[in-house]
């Protein structure tokens, strides 16, 4: 023990103080570890979820549409695709948006391929609240893509 006048300090009690300084000066490190953790695990999330979404808008593709000509079935088609990949992002509001396209498949001009397309734009609507310097390192958009075949014997 250490004698100062009339008051004895304890070791322990010099010491205090300098725990809070100590964790003062690691707090905001630690916290910026721990939102980017939770950040990133948010936007793998997201991500995984449009991709999810897109395999299922184009398994959608390959139902069958009944219509009365080709195009018409491609239309139907699409829009069915689009219907269900937009109810599997849900979760994202509206802001997940969707586009299918029917085209030739790409190696084979014979076939019809119908590509489906999802789309959130993270920069306009972050799901986890922005830090200022972090925001750097975020991407802008998420998207996906999946792509079906369709045969086209059986498009009516």
């Amino acid at each position: 023990m250490i004698r100062c006048g009339r008051h004895t300090l304890r070791p322990h009690a010099r010491a205090a103080g300098s725990a809070a300084v100590e964790f003062a000066l690691v707090f905001p490190l630690l916290f910026t570890v721990l939102y980017g953790i939770v950040t990133y695990s948010v936007l793998f999330v997201a991500q995984q979820s449009l991709t999810l979404a897109a395999e299922e808008g184009a398994r959608a593709a390959l139902n069958y549409q009944s219509a009365t000509s080709v195009a018409g079935a491609l239309t139907a088609r699409s829009a069915n695709a689009c219907s269900v990949a937009s109810q599997s992002t849900q979760w994202l509001r509206a802001y997940a948006l969707c586009a299918a396209q029917t085209q030739s498949c790409s190696y084979n001009s014979a076939m019809q391929c119908v590509q489906v397309t999802l789309t959130y734009d993270y920069a306009r609507h972050p799901i986890v609240p922005k830090l200022p310097l972090l925001s750097l390192a975020l991407p802008q958009t998420l998207s996906s893509v999946a792509t079906v075949q369709l045969d086209p014997e059986n498009l009516l």
